[in-house]
């Protein structure tokens, strides 16, 4: 099979599965909530993310409360989530760079969000989709782990996926297939116990066949 009709065919299904819409599993109310929960969210899931995030924004509530945070206090708000003393670290580096250097505007290029402590191609992509509304692939665990189950990369380096799968996909798909792909990550094609005899994808996967 050519990799247009595997391509038109896998977003087919998903289209027919999954709702076209994009949608954000991290909670947030504003552009720096988001970027914050996000940078939380590296080797952690979203569920705990939201948990610990429902009571930082509330203790922190503005871009300078975070800017101006003492270091061993977040590092122990935000514990639970891992990794916490480089996250702490970062976190107060991006807000101080974000009020210092940007004025409190988020920037919406790739190169500008990545200048800021912490924030990689995934975090800043996924900033651009949700909140400037720009079309970006966001190559978390599930979208690397199914994109390689459906041959549409053989890549483990995610910058290299997102670049093949902008490449491969129409512009439209790029953030619906974000979300899409998550949905059935957590639903059907879980990385410890893939339900194939449900997947919906199982014609197209290299596991499943």
């Amino acid at each position: 099979m050519r990799m247009k009709e595997r391509v038109d065919n896998v977003l087919r299904l998903l289209d027919e599965y999954y709702p076209t819409e994009d949608k954000c599993y991290l909670n947030h109310e504003n552009e720096w909530q988001l970027l914050i929960a996000t940078m939380l969210s590296a080797q952690c899931t979203d569920d705990r993310v939201n948990i610990v995030t429902k009571d930082l924004f509330k203790k922190y509530t503005s871009i300078d409360s975070f800017a101006d945070a003492d270091l061993k206090e977040l590092e122990n708000d935000i514990r639970s989530t891992g990794f916490y003393h480089n996250k702490a670290k970062n976190i107060i580096a991006a807000m101080q760079r974000l009020r210092d250097h940007y004025k409190y505007v988020m920037p919406s290029e790739v190169e500008e969000l990545t200048s800021l402590a912490g924030v990689g191609r995934k975090t800043a992509n996924v900033v651009r989709t949700h909140i400037f509304h720009i079309p970006s692939i966001v190559v978390d665990t599930h979208v690397k782990r199914i994109s390689q189950k459906v041959g549409f990369t053989e890549s483990d380096d995610p910058v290299k996926i997102e670049f093949e799968l902008m490449k491969l996909f129409p512009k439209e798909h790029w953030g619906r297939y974000n979300t899409q792909v998550i949905a059935h990550g957590r639903s059907i094609c879980k990385a410890r116990k893939p339900n194939c005899a449900d997947c919906c994808l199982r014609e197209y996967c290299k596991a499943a066949n």
